[in-house]
């Protein structure tokens, strides 16, 4: 699937999760919308997957 997309280094399916968790986030995406994404069932976990920094955290 990756080679179809183009990519040729290997990526695990974890780091493309994160990877598409930070982008939703980068564009504009509420992060409680990439929790619901994501199947998280607490806020908690969701800035984990997005590589949210404390000072981002901070604003919410």
């Amino acid at each position: 699937m990756l080679h179809k997309a183009g990519i040729e280094k290997k990526i695990s399916p974890h780091k493309s999760r994160h990877t598409h968790a930070a982008n939703l986030l980068n564009t504009g995406v509420e992060l409680v919308d990439i929790q619901t994404l994501l199947g998280h069932s607490t806020l908690n976990a969701t800035p984990i997957d997005a590589h949210v920094d404390q000072d981002r955290m901070a604003a919410w």
